[in-house]
């Protein structure tokens, strides 16, 4: 009697999707859209640390914690859960914080949490739509899960960034973290924004994708500083160092304390960290405008989209110094600034279609 012969059992052949299920101008609206709220979730993060809101809840909960308290006996467990932090002993608890008070900051985190959910929602589920469609062009199914997971990390790092508030008798969150947790959410924006342009590209030419060309790579990391000066100074409310300009303390370059270093001054500072940042935009600045002038020729939209954003932005740092750091002035160079980041991906978007 003989064995029967096995037969290896043929796989499923994977087959590319169609060209009429490829769906890039869907896609590239869909990151538009995302790229949109991420812009307005920089702008409520900004009016949520310029009302001391972001220590209000002290727990970190993604899915229950998008239910906000519902009744007065929660309310008052949330308030003593705060009560306990070092900012209310410190800051707002002698100020004569009451529960309304605590009820107004509570609504700002809350939003701001809430927001971030929203996001990644309207981020995962179209992107599973579109998978399950294969309607995602070839090459780029990493890029959007690379943005995915950028989204995901950018609501850890803002617990982290809570949490290093909520020990001890700290009444602010570590600026390191707040920068961390902002520049994250920029350089997911700016992905956002390079990945749609080409996916709008590839959907009325067929044509491939930019490169990231050398200039975009020096300008972008003249405007990355910038940033980061940017989210030390609020993160240390150095914003109030100075309510002149262009002068601070009566002179150009203000004194400053260096008793532990100048390392330890240059990161944390208030007063050298001010300078920094108002005389340093001067070089983003010069960076942009060469930018902005080798973009001109190639998308004139976008170059004039980066004169706009940074101007505005210099008028709009300059007001926020003068008045004392107005909240919705300084959350208007807050959202600029995002505005900024959205010009400077265009433009290097426009540089990399060359040739």
């Amino acid at each position: 009697m003989t064995n029967p012969v096995s037969r290896p059992v043929p796989r499923p052949i994977s087959r590319p999707a169609s060209p009429a299920a490829l769906r890039p101008a869907a896609i590239a609206n869909w990151l538009l859209l995302v790229a949109l709220l991420v812009i307005a979730m920089v702008a409520v993060g900004g009016i949520t640390r310029l009302t001391e809101s972001g220590l209000s809840i002290t727990q970190w909960q993604p899915v229950t914690g998008a239910i906000p308290p519902l009744t007065q006996a929660d309310w008052r467990a949330e308030f003593e859960l705060y009560r306990q932090t070092g900012e209310y002993r410190n800051v707002t608890g002698p100020a004569g914080m009451d529960l309304a008070g605590f009820q107004f900051i509570y609504f700002w985190e809350w939003f701001h949490r809430l927001l971030g959910r929203m996001i990644g929602l309207a981020f995962a589920l179209p992107l599973a739509w579109f998978w399950l469609k294969r309607a995602i062009p070839a090459g780029y199914k990493p890029r959007l899960l690379a943005l995915l997971a950028l989204g995901g990390m950018q609501g850890v790092f803002g617990w982290f960034m809570v949490r290093s508030g909520l020990s001890g008798e700290m009444t602010d969150v570590s600026h390191f973290w707040l920068s961390i947790h902002l520049l994250t959410a920029l350089v997911t924006l700016g992905g956002l924004v390079w990945t749609a342009l080409d996916l709008q590209r590839l959907a009325r030419s067929g044509e491939p994708r930019a490169r990231w060309t050398a200039l975009a790579s020096w300008v972008g990391l003249v405007l990355f500083l910038q940033l980061l000066l940017g989210a030390w100074v609020a993160g240390l409310n150095a914003g109030h160092a100075s309510d002149s300009w262009p002068l601070m303390q009566g002179r150009l370059v203000p004194e400053y304390d260096t008793a532990n270093g100048f390392l330890w001054a240059l990161t944390h500072d208030p007063f050298l960290l001010h300078f920094l940042h108002r005389w340093w935009a001067w070089a983003a600045v010069i960076a942009l405008v060469v930018m902005a002038r080798r973009v001109k020729p190639l998308e004139r939209r976008a170059s004039l989209a980066i004169h706009a954003a940074f101007g505005t932005q210099i008028l709009l740092g300059i007001a926020t110094v003068l008045t004392g750091v107005s909240l919705w002035v300084a959350v208007a160079h807050q959202l600029v600034g995002a505005l900024l980041v959205a010009a400077f991906a265009w433009g290097a978007h426009a540089l990399g279609r060359r040739g």
